[in-house]
């Protein structure tokens, strides 16, 4: 076989970073649309930061002793500089960095939110992606729980605008660091009395982080988790004021919750507070959302003490939901679809469609192979498929008389075919897109017949 006949490869993909198609787009935009509408109802401002960060960003931190820094992190060295750099495998310690970079908090506290792809090296499975999409906020430099209690709030108008059942509130406190430190000395006596017991992680994790045994997923374990040492009873009277705070704001707001004494998320930065959004419509990864405080977090990345807290939530577990909530769920067509036939009348459709933009509708002009737009019936088929309200028909003789014809396309949108002057065209679509039928610039036709319309 010649060189100039050998088959191209094919090419995919990567494992587990998939591709966002039409038909689905439709699930993610009225997800953003809530989404920005929330946020905004709530004083957030958008932060936008890097893909790429620093691995030490994220090694210190998330924590060395994590699945996320152990085993999921895309990370490599520069090969031009040398330097050691990770794709981001979530977002609050770049929005921290960020933060301490540019000075944000030097006029006070500021609320932020951030959306956009993460990485982690995972077996992909439903609702769980090497590369998959988080929204988040993080409220910068409030140290009170009115704003724990805020945050978990938002989630719950955001469940609601969406028409979201089934997702419930799980709370629990972490304290302070020398309140884990006596339940970590006791949790290590426990655990060391199960050591044969534990399997290959939890005896890897039994002196570097004995909490995360507790959020072991193995079921042969969960025995002994359940009798372990309670943080929460180890906690002191600052640290359970805080935690009554949260749920007497909770409990004002009609949000019911339950306390899981062994929720701990899996990241090293979080202390007091801390909240996963569960669902059982998801399987495994039964998680839509989570997040708590983390006041040392700011600090340790070298910026000035100052509080934080904020959340996460997958959208991809998110869609998922919607999807079963709403099965079938249509894009919103544009408003208008210009039909042509013949040369002059495509140049002239063209210009048609930039005056409508700019009068602000959205506009879909006919475009054919080759210039040669095609029949007047497979036009009209693209039109009625797009999901425009209007056609609106451009021909020899609607140039000749300085007109376009407009047709209904959805019910409810008129009657009949007309014939409108170019000029007044915009304005005759927004009387018929708003309701009001009565437009001196119209002359009404019958029927499908346009005064000697030649595109039939």
């Amino acid at each position: 076989m010649s060189e100039s006949k050998k088959k191209i490869e094919k090419l995919s993909g990567v494992k587990g970073m998939n591709d966002l198609l039409p038909a689905e787009a439709v699930y993610w935009e009225q997800f953003e649309r809530a989404v920005r509408a929330m946020l905004a109802a709530y004083g957030y401002r958008q932060v936008r930061t890097p893909i790429v960060e620093h691995t030490a960003l994220f090694t210190r931190g998330i924590g060395e002793v994590t699945d996320i820094v152990e085993k999921e992190m895309y990370s490599f060295v520069d090969a031009l500089n040398g330097e050691h750099l990770t794709l981001r495998p979530e977002n609050t310690a770049a929005v921290v960095r960020a933060t301490i970079e540019h000075n944000l908090l030097y006029d006070g506290p500021k609320r932020l939110w951030y959306m956009g792809p993460m990485f982690r090296h995972e077996r992909p499975q439903r609702g769980r992606y090497r590369q998959f999409h988080q929204v988040g906020v993080e409220a910068l430099g409030f140290a009170g729980p009115d704003v724990d209690a805020e945050i978990i709030l938002m989630c719950q108008r955001l469940w609601d605008d969406l028409g979201l059942t089934d997702i419930r509130l799980e709370l629990n406190s972490l304290g302070q660091a020398d309140e884990r430190a006596r339940h970590r000395e006791a949790l290590i006596a426990y655990l060391e009395q199960h050591a044969d017991a534990l399997d290959e992680d939890g005896k890897r994790r039994l002196y570097t982080n004995p909490l995360r045994v507790l959020d072991t997923k193995n079921p042969a374990l969960q025995d002994i988790v359940n009798a372990a040492p309670r943080l929460i009873d180890f906690l002191g009277d600052a640290s359970l004021a805080h935690f009554e705070g949260v749920q007497a704001r909770l409990r004002e707001n009609n949000i019911p919750f339950r306390i899981n004494p062994r929720l701990v998320r899996g990241l090293d930065y979080y202390n007091l507070t801390v909240f996963e959004w569960v669902t059982d419509r998801l399987g495994a990864q039964g998680t839509v959302a989570g997040g708590g405080r983390y006041d040392p977090l700011i600090e340790q990345l070298g910026g000035k003490p100052a509080p934080g807290c904020g959340w996460a939530m997958g959208v991809e577990r998110i869609i998922e939901l919607l999807k079963e909530t709403t099965p079938e769920m249509e894009a919103d067509g544009c408003d208008v679809y210009v039909v042509h036939q013949g040369d002059a009348a495509a140049l002239k459709a063209s210009v048609i469609g930039e005056h409508l933009r700019s009068a602000g509708f959205d506009v879909i002009v006919h475009a054919g192979a080759d210039g040669q737009a095609g029949s007047f019936k497979s036009q009209m088929k693209r039109a009625d498929a797009s999901g425009a309200v209007f056609a609106v028909i451009i021909g020899d003789d609607e140039i000749a008389r300085d007109v376009a014809s407009v047709k209904p396309l959805r019910a409810g949108a008129g009657e009949g075919q007309r014939s409108v002057a170019l000029d007044a065209l915009a304005s005759h679509l927004a009387d018929a897109l708003t309701g009001d039928s009565s437009s001196d610039a119209a002359d009404a036709d019958d029927g499908e017949s346009s005064g000697g319309h030649t595109l039939h």
